[in-house]
């Protein structure tokens, strides 16, 4: 007991402790980061770790979505279509999975899933950050109530809940980005809103449907509670004073690394350690190419919205849409502070 406690005890809730801290802070989804974060601590298996990890979700997402009703910044409509969606492929999903999986192969399946969802969380992620950037430019009018399209609404939900009932991945990356697809004009706090309260029905539906094929590791889902829900409520208050840029850009990072790693430890043929081994090296070049291609890139996407590729730019210039770089407007000729990244209060830690 003792050994449980001094180990993987504490490390389970320090790991929960640092994701919630992440997710208070950006808002994203604690599974994209979490699963993966527990499956390399080697705390348990695939199912065991997703089981635990959507359990936990339940629990500290409750809390984020009860403030938001009560400031009454969800769109329940828009919620209501999604959660008709998501459940029941949510509850369908994990039996799925274990139907299609070959017979005692389904933590191998299960790890290639999440890594295949965490490159697609990265990518989704990244997208919401470009599309913030091009509603502001554009200067999308804002609205309360927009009109709901019931059946691609149907639809996100469905992938939604089938990609967080076999992962726990997608929640709060691949919905928020399809929401902000569909509703350009949903207003940050309400679009934020919506995805949480949308999101408690859709990971206890998966949480239960795991638990009921796989069971549930309490001295995994204890700790990961104990840790994760003071982090979330830290992240949360701290997210005003802290410069976001280097965490949006850290994310899109580390899922990428914790997705080819995890392919790599399942063997998925083009990578292919398997036998729950990962070639270090291949990680870490991954993530030294990301570390310089992601601003890079972000740049030239900052280039094509009118704006200077570096520099810290102000809420104005890029709520501005005649602003252009080089310190001018059109028709007319203002100073400009110089620029690097969207400020940091950007809808959704855009």
């Amino acid at each position: 007991m003792g050994d449980v406690v001094t180990t993987t005890f504490l490390s389970v809730v320090a790991a929960g402790f640092v994701v919630g801290i992440v997710v208070g802070l950006t808002g994203m989804g604690g599974g994209a980061l979490m699963t993966p974060a527990l499956i390399f601590l080697g705390v348990g298996d695939a199912p065991t770790v997703v089981t635990a990890d959507l359990t936990a979700a339940a629990i500290y997402k409750s809390g984020g979505a009860i403030v938001h009703k009560r400031e009454g910044s969800p769109d329940l409509r828009l919620a209501g279509w999604l959660v008709l969606g998501s459940v029941p492929t949510a509850l369908l999903g994990p039996h799925l999975i274990s139907w299609l999986s070959p017979p005692g192969d389904l933590d191998r399946v299960l790890k290639l899933c999440i890594g295949f969802a965490l490159l697609f969380a990265a990518l989704t992620y990244a997208l919401r950050l470009w599309v913030n950037l091009v509603r502001m430019r554009r200067g999308v009018a804002t609205e309360e109530h927009p009109a709901v399209r019931p059946v691609p609404t149907l639809l996100v939900g469905a992938l939604g809940g089938l990609l967080v009932g076999v992962t726990s991945v997608g929640s709060g990356s691949v919905i928020m980005i399809a929401l902000l697809m569909l509703y350009p004009g949903l207003s940050a706090v309400r679009l934020v809103g919506t995805d949480l309260v949308q999101a408690v029905p859709l990971v206890l539906a998966a949480a239960i449907s795991n638990i009921a094929l796989h069971g549930l590791d309490l001295t995994v889902t204890v700790p990961l509670v104990l840790g994760s829900v003071p982090g979330t409520v830290l992240g949360s208050l701290a997210a005003p004073r802290v410069p976001q840029s280097v965490v949006r850009r850290g994310i899109v990072v580390v899922l990428t690394m914790s997705g080819v790693a995890l392919l790599d430890k399942a063997g998925w043929a083009p990578l292919g350690a398997g036998d729950d081994d990962v070639h270090p090296l291949l990680v870490a070049l991954v993530g030294l190419v990301m570390v310089a291609a992601v601003p890079l890139v972000w740049g030239l996407l900052r280039h094509a919205a009118g704006l200077p590729v570096f520099g810290a730019l102000s809420t104005e210039q890029v709520e501005d849409p005649a602003y252009r770089p080089g310190g001018w407007r059109v028709g007319a000729s203002v100073a400009a502070p110089a620029p690097d990244e969207l400020p940091d209060r950007l809808p959704n830690g855009g």
